[in-house]
C-alpha cells in the first residue's frame, strides 16, 4: 500500500511561539503541542494569540490526540481555548500534565477536562498509523521530551525544545542513546528546534546559572526579587536552593506562579525545605535582607506582578531602596521595549536590576549550532524540517543540515500552513491551508482582520470625534445647533476654532438634506463622510467619526 504522510505546521514556523504541528496518515491525525504567542504592542487589548485549528476541527473525528512535549506556555498555553473547539485527548509528560491540569481548571469551559500523563520510553498507539514514544531531552523546564512516532512510511522524530546539557538541574540528561538507536534503524523525518540555530558553539549549562543566582542572592544587602516564567520550575528550584543557603525566606508573587509552584511541589518536582516558603503576609515580618520574592513579569507583560510593582500599582509589594531585582529571562522578540521600560521604572525607584545584558542571570534552553549538528548526526534523517523559530532561524538550521550533507531526500523550510507530503515517491509541498492567527481578546476570539481591532488602532492613532445632532422626536428636524466633542484627537485649544466650523458644516449639510432626516442611518453616513472630509482637509487627521442623533 502506498501510504502518504502529511506534515502541517499550524504555528511556530516562521515565528516565535504558538507551536503546533499536525501529522496526518491514512485516517489518523496526531498533533504535537498547542501553544500561545504573546501579542506585540500594536495589538491593542489582545491578551494572547493562539493557532487557527479550523483544519483540525473540520476533521475532528480523525484527530487521535494532542501530544505535548513540555510545559511551557508556547507549547501548552492554547489548550484552554482549543479544547472546547476540538474535544480530543491530550497526552503529556507528568510535569506538563500538572501544569495543564491547573490551566484547564482555571478556565470555566475546560473545568471538567483533563489530560493523560505519559511515561518516557513507553509506546502509545494513536489509531492504526501512529505509535509514539516520548524520550527525554534537556530544556529549561523539567520533564521536557521529544517524541518519536512510528508510521507506515518510517519514523518521525520531533525534538520539541531541547539542548544538550550534561549537568541539568533536574538530573535528567538528554537520551542520546535512544536517539542514536533510532538513527541506526533509520529515521524518515527529523523536525528539530531552530530557535538558536544562528548561535555558534554550545549552549551553557543550567548549572552556571545556579552559581550566578546564588551569588546575586548572597551578595544582596536587601530584599531580592527574581522574575521568571511561571512555568520555569527549574529556575524556581535554583532560587529556592540559594534562598536556603543564605538563610532567606521565599515568597511567591503572582497567582499563576503560586499555582504552578504548589502543583510542582506536590508532584515532587520542587524540593523546598519546610519553613522556607512563606506567604506574602508572613514575609513582611522578616527584615529585607532575609527575603527573596519570586514573581512573574520577565517579559514585561502589562498585567504581570513585576510590571505592576515597577509601575507602583501592586497591592502587596512596592520597591524599597536597596532591593535587588533579577530578571531571569531573555526578552522574546517583540517584547524588548516592554522589558526595557520595566527595568527603567525599577531603577528609578532605587532598585539594583540584574538582567541578561549585564549579568549571566539567564541561560536559554535551546540548542546552539554544535548541538543541532549532533542531533542531525545521531538521527541521520532522510528528510529534515527545521521547526520553532523565525524564518531566518529555520534557514540557518537548514544550512547546517545542507553543509553536513544530511537529509539527502529533502530539506524543507516550511512556514505555518504549508502542507508537506511524504510518500514512497519522495516529498513535496502540495498546498497551503488557512492558519491565520486567532487573537484572544478577553472572552472573545477574533481573527487578524477583525473590524474591532482595526477600529482600536484608528482610535489609538487619531482619536475619536463625536458629532451630536439634537432632533425633534416627531418632526425629525434639528432642534438646536450641532455639538462636536473629541477624545484623544487634538489639544482643546487646537479645537476651539476647528469644532465650531465643523458644527457649521454639519448644520449646512442637514439643512440641505432636510428631506432625508427621516432616514437616520443614511443621515449618519452623510454626517460621517462630511465630517471626515472636513477634518482631513483642515487638520490632516483621520479620527474615528461617531455621529449621534439625539431625540428630544
Amino acid at each position: 500500500m502506498n501510504h502518504t504522510l502529511r506534515i502541517i505546521p499550524l504555528g511556530g514556523l516562521g515565528e516565535i511561539g504558538k507551536n503546533m504541528m499536525a501529522l496526518e496518515c491514512g485516517d489518523d491525525i496526531v498533533v504535537v503541542d498547542c501553544g500561545v504567542q504573546f501579542p506585540s504592542e500594536d495589538m491593542l487589548g489582545v491578551d494572547l494569540i493562539i493557532p487557527d485549528v479550523s483544519y483540525l476541527v473540520e476533521r475532528s473525528d480523525r484527530v487521535r490526540g494532542i501530544l505535548i512535549t513540555h510545559g511551557h506556555e508556547d507549547h501548552i498555553g492554547a489548550l484552554p481555548y482549543i479544547l472546547p473547539q476540538l474535544d480530543v485527548p491530550v497526552y503529556a509528560p507528568k510535569l506538563a500534565h500538572g501544569l495543564i491540569s491547573v490551566k484547564l481548571h482555571e478556565n470555566r469551559a475546560t473545568r471538567g477536562m483533563s489530560a493523560h500523563p505519559i511515561e518516557p520510553d513507553v509506546e502509545y498507539s494513536f489509531g492504526d498509523n501512529f505509535n509514539a514514544r516520548w524520550f527525554r531531552v534537556c530544556h529549561s523546564i523539567p520533564d521536557a521530551m521529544g517524541i518519536a512516532m512510528r508510521t507506515p512510511l518510517g519514523t518521525v522524530i520531533h525534538t520539541g525544545d531541547f539542548k544538550i546539557d550534561h549537568t541539568p538541574v533536574d538530573g535528567h540528561t538528554i537520551d542520546l542513546t535512544t536517539l542514536a538507536g533510532y538513527g541506526e534503524e533509520g529515521v524518515l523525518l527529523l523536525c528539530s528546534d531552530s530557535t538558536y540555530a544562528e548561535v555558534p558553539g554550545y549552549t551553557p549549562s543550567e548549572a552556571i546559572l545556579g552559581d550566578t543566582l546564588d551569588r546575586a542572592i548572597g551578595e544582596a544587602s536587601g530584599r531580592v526579587m527574581v522574575a521568571t516564567f511561571a512555568s520555569l520550575i527549574s529556575r524556581v528550584q535554583q532560587v529556592a536552593d540559594a534562598a536556603v543557603r543564605h538563610n532567606r525566606k521565599l515568597a511567591i508573587v503572582g497567582r499563576s506562579m503560586a499555582d504552578n509552584v504548589a502543583m510542582a511541589a506536590e508532584m515532587g518536582y520542587l524540593n523546598i525545605p519546610d519553613g522556607t516558603l512563606v506567604s506574602l503576609g508572613e514575609v513582611r515580618s522578616y527584615p529585607p535582607e532575609r527575603v527573596v520574592l519570586i514573581t512573574t513579569g520577565s517579559q514585561g507583560e502589562p498585567t504581570s506582578a513585576l510590571v505592576r510593582i515597577a509601575n507602583q500599582d501592586h497591592r502587596d509589594v512596592s520597591v524599597m531602596e536597596g532591593d535587588t531585582v533579577v530578571i531571569s529571562a531573555t526578552p522574546i522578540p517583540g517584547n524588548e521595549l516592554l522589558v526595557s521600560r520595566t527595568i527603567d521604572n525599577l531603577l528609578r525607584q532605587g532598585a539594583n536590576v540584574l538582567y541578561d545584558r549585564i549579568s549571566t542571570v539567564h541561560v536559554h534552553g535551546h540548542a546552539s549550532q554544535e548541538e543541532l549538528k549532533m542531533m542531525l548526526s545521531l538521527t541521520r534523517p532522510r528528510y529534515f524540517v527545521p521547526v520553532h523559530g523565525e524564518y531566518r532561524h529555520l534557514m540557518a538550521h537548514a544550512r547546517l543540515a545542507w553543509d553536513m550533507g544530511l537529509a539527502e531526500s529533502g530539506i524543507f523550510v516550511l512556514e505555518d500552513g504549508d502542507v508537506l507530503e511524504l510518500s514512497q515517491d519522495g516529498g513535496k509541498v502540495v498546498e497551503s491551508v488557512s492558519v491565520g492567527p486567532i487573537l484572544i481578546d478577553g472572552p472573545s476570539a477574533r481573527d487578524q482582520n477583525s473590524e474591532v481591532l482595526r477600529e482600536r488602532k484608528a482610535l489609538a492613532r487619531d482619536g475619536v470625534v463625536v458629532v451630536v445632532v439634537s432632533v425633534d422626536g416627531l418632526t425629525r428636524l434639528p432642534t438646536s445647533p450641532t455639538k462636536v466633542l473629541g477624545s484623544g484627537f487634538m489639544e482643546r485649544e487646537e479645537t476651539d476654532d476647528l469644532f465650531p466650523r465643523l458644527a457649521d458644516t454639519v448644520d449646512d449639510l442637514l439643512q440641505e438634506k432636510r428631506d432625508l432626516m427621516g432616514e437616520p442611518d443614511r443621515i449618519k453616513n452623510l454626517i460621517r463622510e462630511a465630517a471626515g472630509r472636513f477634518i482631513r482637509t483642515e487638520a490632516r487627521r483621520r479620527p474615528t467619526i461617531v455621529p449621534v442623533l439625539l431625540e428630544i
